[in-house]
């Protein structure tokens, strides 16, 4: 199933025509648990693990308007040292993308995907912990335009490196 919208007239912007963002599939791309820990973790009546968040955001032009976006979490959690579970997920999605320029589309990529991605591998990660017998884990939302925001700042302050 597909999901197409004009950008701009829902947003308050004036309408461009030509402009469209479209959802075309949302899916797993991997998923793995491990619990190093375990069984000897779940005898500790102490258990509070420190964890670890680790994010990253990838993507592929597939087509001249289709792009693979791709959103890797990995969540340590560790309890007095030791790994107590380790979980990844790659949340993939393929977004139809029209009428953008460069700049836009760098935006839309490092901002829209992974907001629209995040809730699905939350859930995954959650799932996955708690199917491993750990007690629930829910992670707290994600910034991504701030964190674009700021990929972007530090991009700019970097020395360009001229081609020998």
């Amino acid at each position: 199933m597909s999901e197409e919208q004009d950008t701009g007239a829902a947003n308050g912007e004036s309408q461009q025509p030509g402009r469209k963002i479209g959802l075309g599939k949302i899916y797993v791309k991997d998923l793995s648990f491990e619990a190093p820990g375990a069984p000897g973790v779940f005898t500790r009546q102490d258990f509070r693990p420190s964890t670890n968040l680790n994010l990253r955001t990838s993507n592929t032009k597939m087509d001249e308007d289709l792009y693979a976006a791709v959103l890797t979490l990995t969540l340590d959690a560790k309890f007095e040292g030791e790994t107590a579970f380790l979980v990844e997920s790659q949340q993939a999605g393929l977004f139809h993308l029209k009428g953008y320029s460069d700049p836009e589309l760098n935006m839309i990529l490092g901002t829209f995907c992974p907001n629209t991605l995040f809730p699905y591998a939350r859930e995954a990660i959650s799932g996955a912990v708690q199917r491993g017998g750990f007690p629930e884990l829910l992670l707290q939302p994600i910034d991504f335009d701030d964190l674009y925001r700021r990929s972007q700042a530090e991009q700019a302050q970097q020395p360009q490196v001229a081609d020998a």
